[in-house]
């Protein structure tokens, strides 16, 4: 069975970092990424990462955060943290061979709050 296991969430302050990690297991994977949605909000992408290591980051966080990857597992380092950074940060993973097939973490709590 396919699963990804976000850690790395909890409280910082302003201009703190965080390395949020996504463990990933069950199938071979394609482009992955990260997602976040603060409340009242919709779900927005944060960046992606395709097999190969090509990268892109949303423009509000470009610059502040880096995704990169290893084997089964995806990174966020987010450095500079600001308080519109608060919300629910999700792992996302396409299967490789199958990419209409996406698949999601439980979600790790990011806060952001002097």
């Amino acid at each position: 069975q396919v699963q990804l296991v976000e850690s790395g969430g909890g409280l910082v302050r302003p201009g703190g970092s965080l390395r949020l990690s996504c463990a990933a297991s069950g199938a071979i994977f394609s482009t992955m990424g990260w997602y976040r949605q603060a409340p009242g909000k919709q779900r927005e992408l944060v960046a992606t990462i395709t097999p190969g290591g090509s990268t892109n980051h949303a423009d509000s966080v470009k610059g502040r955060f880096t995704i990169s990857r290893a084997k089964n597992t995806v990174y966020l380092q987010m450095n500079s943290l600001e308080p519109e950074d608060t919300a629910v940060y999700y792992c996302n993973a396409r299967i490789y061979g199958d990419s209409r097939i996406a698949y999601w973490g439980q979600g790790t709590q990011v806060t952001v709050s002097s």
